[in-house]
């Protein structure tokens, strides 16, 4: 956390931080999600959250097994595609996939695909 103090206790570091100002708690939370402007996410597992307090200005500390999820279409997307399609909750995430998200065109896709197959 702060470089130099790595073999201070724990009690130490608190008293420390508390002399400095810096107030903070534990969250108990199972996973910590964070969605990028893209829509894809960063997945953090078994996490261990902190919220420090310094001086009115919150800041989290977050650590633990971090994994980055794709963008995938959103649920609204899907069962529009799949009323307007008929077809398929797979069918309609793969052709919203190929057509970039794009509903009137995945529509059209699987359309297409039904009057030709």
């Amino acid at each position: 956390m702060i470089p130099g103090v790595g073999g201070m206790n724990p009690r130490q570091m608190q008293r420390l931080m508390q002399q400095m100002g810096i107030k903070t708690s534990e969250v108990d939370a199972s996973e910590v999600i964070v969605k990028k402007t893209d829509g894809s996410e960063i997945v953090v597992s078994s996490p261990q959250v902190v919220i420090m307090d310094i001086q009115g200005q919150k800041m989290l500390q977050i650590s633990g097994s971090i994994a980055e999820r794709e963008a995938g279409p959103n649920e609204e997307d899907i069962k529009l595609v799949i009323e307007q399609a008929g077809c398929s909750r797979e069918e309609a995430i793969g052709a919203l996939k190929e057509a970039k998200g794009e509903v009137a065109a995945a529509i059209l896709r699987l359309h297409e695909k039904r009057g030709s197959g």
